[in-house]
């Protein structure tokens, strides 16, 4: 057994010694819309990918920056290299939650230019925590409780996993270029 994971674009990727000049977009763009949400237990097939793309879409009609925007768009792409966990079963691996974190302050790093600031970090979770509460009650079935104000109708029938792909691949480029016009 190695211990490393082979990825899409054929890296030898060390998840637990994680090497940023490793870290490729495509594969990311490529795995995330492969892994389902909610642990696969959804009504519909609804991916990571998906769920990236909403949280951009609505962090860009919230009106925040475009970085904040390109966070939300990766703010689970360390998924394509750990996979999916759920919240529960998260809090309970703190070694599982450092590598995240360690992977996702890489890509960021990458593909940002620095970590988020402290406030950009509490603007993505909140994004990805209103988009949460949708998903638990429409995909879930979930009492979410009132539900969070967004600004955007939520469509979550699964186009096939090449759209999600190439649709996660053209926002990337779209932000990185606004990005680096400012």
């Amino acid at each position: 057994m190695s211990d490393y994971i082979r990825t899409y674009t054929g890296i030898r990727f060390y998840p637990m010694d994680p090497d940023p000049a490793q870290i490729e977009i495509r594969d990311i763009a490529h795995a995330l819309p492969m892994i389902c949400r909610g642990n696969g237990h959804v009504s519909e097939f609804y991916s990571v990918g998906q769920h990236c793309l909403n949280c951009s879409r609505e962090a860009e009609l919230s009106e925040l920056s475009v970085r904040v925007q390109l966070a939300c768009l990766l703010h689970d792409a360390g998924e394509c290299y750990l996979s999916d966990v759920p919240r529960p079963l998260k809090k309970q691996l703190p070694s599982y939650a450092e590598h995240e974190e360690k992977i996702l302050s890489m890509i960021y790093e990458k593909y940002l230019g620095s970590d988020l600031t402290t406030e950009e970090k509490k603007l993505v979770k909140d994004i990805d925590d209103r988009m949460l509460a949708y998903d638990l009650k429409l995909l879930l079935h979930e009492d979410a409780g009132e539900l969070p104000v967004i600004h955007m109708e939520l469509n979550y029938v699964f186009p096939g996993f090449e759209k999600v792909e190439r649709d996660y691949l053209e926002r990337f480029y779209h932000l990185v270029n606004r990005i680096k016009e400012n």
